[in-house]
């Protein structure tokens, strides 16, 4: 991720980002198989911490998976959290979950597959029996990596934390930020450290927002730095988070934000 932390203000704790990484979804990799990493077709952390995934049935680690039976295979799940805008380094966080594999029967299976579609519909579920497999993975520890630091956490941590309000929505907004309303980042740049607002060709980018404060990578030419800029209350409602950002603007903002 490439980035120096300039300052510390107020975050969620390191189980709460965890959980919004997860709640986000981005990009998933089954590894530490003994077979090459593995893509799930689908994948959902549920309440519990435990993790569902939907596997082609040729994806190599389902034969030991099948052949280690009720005890399960030892695994480590990697995902990884990309930034809402296309940035030259655009991954900000990194979320591993180990823990042992297991393949439910085809009844229970199906069973927890109607759970996932309730909480996060996807259509290639429907795949199940159908040239794909559902494993879960029950956690027994998991480490986070962000631009806040590092952070090791344990199954009981994980399943009681619950995502930041905004994380499933802030991808869209942030965008639509950059594109429709630029003018706003000239003017966050003054909360920025004085080394950082004299840089020449620096670009101020979004990074990331949570009910604690919204994120900045700025893309200098030498190398990349992001900023953590804290609202002055904390944010848990849209109106909130559109006040908050207007008395870092310093006007009243009426920008698109919504759940």
């Amino acid at each position: 991720m490439g980035s120096t932390r300039l300052r510390r203000p107020p975050a969620p704790a390191a189980a709460e980002r965890a959980r919004s990484i997860a709640a986000r979804g981005g990009s998933a990799s089954l590894v530490g198989t003994g077979a090459p990493p593995a893509s799930p077709i689908v994948h959902h952390v549920r309440a519990d911490g435990s993790t569902v995934l939907l596997l082609s049935d040729d994806e190599p680690v389902l034969e030991r998976v099948r052949g280690a039976g009720a005890d399960g295979c030892a695994v480590m799940l990697e995902l990884t959290d990309r930034a809402p805008v296309e940035l030259r380094e655009p991954v900000r966080a990194l979320l591993w979950i180990t823990g042992t594999l297991r393949a439910p029967n085809l009844i229970c299976a199906r069973r927890i597959a109607v759970g996932v579609a309730e909480a996060q519909p996807h259509p290639r579920l429907l795949d199940l029996g159908h040239g794909a497999t559902l494993v879960r993975l029950d956690p027994g520890s998991a480490v986070l990596s962000d631009a806040e630091g590092s952070a090791a956490l344990s199954p009981v941590e994980l399943a009681r934390a619950k995502p930041d309000p905004f994380c499933r929505y802030e991808q869209q907004w942030l965008a639509h930020l950059e594109e429709a309303h630029p003018e706003l980042f000239l003017a966050l740049s003054r909360h920025l450290p004085t080394t950082l607002r004299d840089t020449r060709g620096a670009r101020i980018r979004p990074l990331g927002v949570d009910r604690c404060g919204l994120r900045l990578r700025v893309e200098a030419p030498e190398r990349d730095h992001d900023v953590r800029l804290a609202w002055d209350e904390e944010a848990t409602t849209v109106e909130q988070l559109r006040k908050e950002l207007g008395k870092l603007v310093g006007c009243p903002f009426q920008g698109a934000a919504s759940t």
